[in-house]
């Protein structure tokens, strides 16, 4: 059972184990965890609409086990932890667990309930999401986390919580004995097998150097281009000649925000210097509607086998939507590279890079 996660919280990337429980390492090894109480479930107040579902109320979980899995959609440390969370949905549905996913969004573009929907179909979620574009079911867990996961008994009392990723196995455990002491006896013992694809599989941990950096100018880490940023206006950048480990640059015109980037011209583009197997860019046009055509390059290449499941043979793509785009998916050996992205038209906003 691997003891290494990824926790994504506002301005804070980190690792963690059981993160907010200081639970007893027996604990954390035994099949048969001891649950600790953890105080009463909030019954989804102040959700804004719900999919896949009509809203769920106290009296229409009445004697469930309730998993509640806080996400976002463009969120990479949540979208390697949704295998598990659909795997669950569907063995133990019938056996008395009732998921809950909780759409708090990150970007602006995530408070779009259409964009929540058509993510959701495309990630094969069929369970109950409430969206949360206020962020009062947020406030009343008081939780810090995207993923954060939350499960209570049939009584409604939270019994255990996971912030981050990993410890998957745990997790499902927790959920049999709930399960069993709510009266359901029926259910296959073993543990969930998953077979993720594309974003969805698990991090390279032991390759990975380089961690998430938002593009915009409030929040982003080394931006090499010349004079740095000019604030919300459009401005000529220029690439140094070369990148150290981690830093970033832009060529072309653009406009920086406090929470992104976005191309004001045909030809622009974002060198990256990273070391991870996977290079992901939350990425989309500025207006719904229209296509971004891009092309990649790994020093200088075509990337070839190296390609992300949303890049073709010859490296290029296209943006439709604002969501996470896989770039690059290399082979071992992982050695520092330099990525670049070239937008061949103008209006892509960009938010973050993550890596994997």
């Amino acid at each position: 059972m691997s003891m290494s996660t990824n926790i994504t919280r506002r301005q804070f990337v980190g690792t963690t184990a059981i993160a907010a429980t200081s639970l007893p390492w027996a604990f954390l090894r035994s099949s048969v965890p001891q649950l600790p109480m953890e105080g009463y479930l909030p019954y989804f107040p102040g959700a804004s609409a719900w999919l896949n579902s009509q809203p769920l109320s106290k009296e229409s979980v009445r004697g469930k086990v309730v998993l509640v899995d806080f996400w976002t959609y463009s969120c990479i440390n949540w979208r390697r932890s949704l295998p598990f969370v659909r795997a669950w949905a569907k063995k133990y549905r019938d056996h008395g667990l009732v998921v809950v996913g909780v759409h708090a969004p990150e970007f602006p573009f995530e408070r779009d309930i259409d964009n929540v929907r058509r993510s959701a179909q495309t990630m094969m979620i069929d369970y109950p999401i409430a969206i949360d574009n206020e962020f009062a079911i947020w406030r009343a867990f008081n939780n810090d986390f995207w993923p954060a996961l939350y499960l209570a008994d049939k009584d409604g009392q939270i019994r255990y919580h996971k912030f981050g990723e990993g410890d998957y196995d745990q997790s499902e455990r927790v959920i049999q004995q709930l399960l069993r002491q709510a009266g359901a006896n029926s259910f296959d013992p073993g543990l969930v097998l998953v077979d993720a694809s594309g974003p969805e599989i698990a991090a390279d941990w032991p390759d990975l150097r380089s961690e998430e950096n938002y593009v915009g100018m409030n929040r982003t880490e080394g931006f090499a281009s010349p004079g740095g940023f000019h604030a919300n206006k459009s401005h000529t950048y220029t690439s140094p000649g070369e990148l150290k480990l981690n830093h970033w640059a832009l060529e072309g015109d653009w406009t920086a925000s406090p929470h992104g980037i976005r191309l004001d011209a045909d030809a622009g583009r974002i060198a990256y210097r990273f070391h991870a197997r996977d290079l992901h860019l939350v990425m989309g046009p500025e207006l719904p509607g229209t296509t971004i055509r891009f092309r990649v390059l790994l020093d200088g290449k075509v990337p070839t086998a190296a390609q992300g499941v949303d890049v073709d043979a010859r490296g290029y793509g296209v943006a439709v939507e604002p969501r996470l785009h896989q770039l690059i998916r290399q082979e071992r050996p992982i050695v520092d590279r330099t990525f670049v992205i070239e937008f061949l038209d103008a209006g892509i906003e960009a938010y973050s890079f993550t890596f994997g």
